[in-house]
C-alpha cells in the first residue's frame, strides 16, 4: 500500500491468468472443494476450523498520516470510523537514515504538534479501539533497510511502540524490500528481541505481516519473508493479504478473485507451520489470517471494489472465522466531490465510486468492531495554569481552527462560534456540534503560552491610540499587527477570534 501519492503500475508487473494458470487455479479450486467434502486428504491444505472467535475479531481501517493538515483536523475522520485504525506508514527519513518519520512528510514530533497525532492515538486507545503502527508501504525506504545494524532497528522501533503506546505492529512488505534479505533478517531479529523483552515485562508485542497476494497465494519472496520470521523466532500473530492490484485484465468478480487467494495463502500457512513443527492458534490458519482490500478504484483500471465485494469479503472473512478485516483507506472511503474533474484517477481521498452514503467501513466492520462498552478513564482536571490550550468559556469568540480545552478533552473548532452549546454537549453528535473531540489532555502536555517577543521590540499598545493597517504593537510581551483600522480593541482577542479581531497575532522569531 501506499502513502503521499497514487501508485503506478501494478502490485505483479506484467503477470497475468494464462491458460495454464487458470487451469491450474480451477483445479486447484475443486481440490479445495473435494477436502471440503472429506474425499481427499492432504497435509498441505488447511483443514477445516471453526477461525477465531466472534469477539477475537477486528476491524481497523488504514489511515494515511501522511495526508494530515492542521486547516482539515476538525473535520478529520480519525476516530469517528468503526473499529479501530492502522496508522501508515512509519518510514526511514532517508535511504541512509534511520529517523522514523510518518513517510518522509513529518517527524514524529511534528505530526503530534502539527495535528495533535499524539493525542488523537490516546483517545483511540482510551476508547478500547485496536490501535496499530504500520512500518513500510509501497514507497520510501522501510526502516530495516535505512538502519545499518539490529540495534538501530530495534531501538527506533521500540521508541515508537512506546511513543503511541500500541500493543499491535503492522510490517507492510512489498516492492523491492520483499526482495532484500539484509533488511528482512535485520527486521526479524529486531523484532524477535522486542517481542523477547516486551514478554519479560508483562507487554506482549502482537506482530502482524502485511504481504501482496496474487490470485494463487503469496509469491516466493512473501513466503521466504514469513518463513525468515519464523525461523528467527518471531511469533506472529496473522498475516495480513492485500486482496488488490492483482493485475487482472478481466477479474470478474472481486469477491471470487479475493476468496480463492485467501484461500490459497491459508494453504500455504498451514504448510509453512507445519514443516517447521510451530503450532497454529486454537482456531487455525483462519484465526490467523487477515485481508485489507483497496475500496473503490484500484491502481489497476480493470479491478474496482465496490460495496458488493464489500459485503462479499465481510462475509466470506466471517464464515471462515478470519481474525481481521481492514481497507485501504480510511482516508478514501466516500464518494469524490464534483470538483474532482477525472473520476478514472485514482485519489488518495475518495474512493472513485458512487458509494451512496454507505461507507466501506461499516460493511467490513460488521462482526469484526467487538462490543460497545469504553473502558473508565482518569481526566486530568482543567487547570488555566498547566492546560496546553485555554479552557472554554461561553463568553468567548471562537474562530474555525481554534483548540480548547473542557473537562479534561481537547476540542477544536468547525465554524465561528460563541455561547453555543459547551464542546461535550451529549444532545449534539459530531455534525451538529461546533466543536470536534480531538483526545485527551496528556500528562506529557505543555502549559498553553503565547509567543513572546524581545523586550520593546514594538511599541506597547494603548487603548486610546488610532492604529491602522499594518501597524504592530506589542502586549504582555505578545507582538500584533493591525489588520485595519482600530482604536480600543485589544489585541489579544485575535488569539481566539481571527476572523473579526482587526488584529492578528505575531509568531515569535
Amino acid at each position: 500500500m501506499n502513502a503521499a501519492r497514487p501508485r503506478r503500475g501494478t502490485r505483479f508487473a506484467g503477470r497475468r491468468l494464462s491458460p495454464v494458470r487458470a487451469i491450474t487455479s480451477v483445479a486447484g479450486t475443486l481440490a479445495l472443494l473435494a477436502v471440503t467434502a472429506g474425499a481427499v486428504a492432504s497435509p498441505f491444505l488447511s483443514p477445516a476450523v471453526t477461525g477465531v472467535s466472534t469477539d477475537g475479531r477486528w476491524f481497523a481501517g488504514y489511515y494515511d498520516v501522511t495526508l494530515e493538515d492542521g486547516e482539515k483536523l476538525a473535520r478529520s475522520n480519525l476516530g469517528v470510523t468503526p473499529g479501530g485504525v492502522v496508522l501508515s506508514f512509519v518510514v526511514a527519513a532517508g535511504t541512509d537514515d534511520c529517523t522514523p518519520t510518518w513517510g518522509k512528510a513529518y517527524g514524529l514530533d511534528e505530526a503530534a504538534s502539527l495535528f495533535e497525532l499524539d493525542r488523537r492515538v490516546a483517545r483511540l486507545t482510551g476508547e478500547g479501539r485496536p490501535v496499530a503502527v504500520s512500518f513500510g508501504g509501497a514507497i520510501n525506504t522501510e526502516l530495516a533497510v535505512a538502519c545499518s545494524t539490529v540495534a538501530d532497528l530495534t531501538e527506533v522501533y521500540r521508541d515508537v511502540i512506546n511513543r503511541y503506546g500500541v500493543d499491535t505492529i503492522d510490517l507492510d512488505i512489498e516492492g523491492r524490500t520483499l526482495s532484500d534479505t539484509g533488511a528482512a533478517a535485520r527486521r526479524a531479529t529486531a523484532v524477535a528481541a522486542l517481542q523477547r523483552e516486551r514478554a519479560g515485562d508483562g507487554k506482549p508485542l502482537a506482530v502482524w505481516l502485511t504481504l501482496p497476494v496474487a490470485p494463487d497465494g503469496l509469491t516466493a519472496e512473501g513466503i521466504a519473508l514469513v518463513t525468515g520470521m519464523l525461523d528467527a523466532g518471531v511469533s506472529i500473530a496473522g498475516v495480513n493479504v492485500m486482496t488488490m492490484n492483482y493485475g487482472l485484465q478481466a477479474p470478474g468478480s472481486l469477491a471470487d478473485v479475493n476468496a480463492g487467494a485467501l484461500q490459497a495463502t491459508a494453504d500455504q500457512l498451514t504448510a509453512a507451520w507445519r514443516q517447521r513443527d510451530v503450532a497454529l492458534p486454537p482456531g487455525g490458519v483462519w484465526s490467523m489470517m487477515g485481508a485489507t482490500p483497496m475500496i473503490g478504484r484500484n491502481d489497476v483500471a480493470t479491478e474496482v471494489f465496490s460495496l458488493d465485494d464489500a459485503r462479499a469479503l465481510n462475509a466470506f472473512a466471517a464464515e471462515k472465522g478470519m481474525a481481521r478485516l481492514s481497507m485501504w483507506s480510511t482516508n478514501r472511503d466516500h464518494t469524490c466531490g464534483t470538483n474532482y474533474a477525472n473520476r478514472a484517477a485514482v485519489s488518495n481521498e475518495c474512493s472513485g465510486v458512487e458509494q451512496a452514503g454507505v461507507n466501506f467501513a461499516d460493511l467490513l466492520a460488521d462482526g469484526y468492531t467487538g462490543d460497545d462498552d469504553v473502558p473508565a478513564r482518569t481526566l486530568i482536571a482543567d487547570d488555566p495554569e498547566t492546560s496546553p490550550y485555554p479552557i472554554w468559556s461561553s463568553m468567548t469568540y471562537y474562530s474555525a481552527g481554534v483548540k480548547i480545552v473542557w473537562n479534561g478533552s481537547v476540542y477544536m473548532s468547525k465554524w465561528w462560534n460563541e455561547d453555543g452549546p459547551r464542546p461535550d454537549d451529549p444532545s449534539l453528535d459530531l455534525s451538529a456540534s461546533a466543536w470536534t473531540y480531538l483526545g485527551p489532555v496528556l500528562e506529557t502536555d505543555l502549559p498553553f503560552t503565547l509567543p513572546q517577543l524581545p523586550p520593546d521590540m514594538y511599541p506597547e499598545w494603548g487603548v486610546d491610540t488610532l492604529y491602522n493597517q499594518g501597524d504592530r504593537v506589542m502586549l504582555e510581551g505578545t507582538g500584533y499587527e493591525a489588520r485595519w483600522w482600530s482604536r480600543g480593541q485589544s489585541p489579544d482577542r485575535s488569539v481566539l477570534d481571527r476572523d473579526y479581531s482587526p488584529w492578528k497575532m505575531l509568531e515569535a522569531p
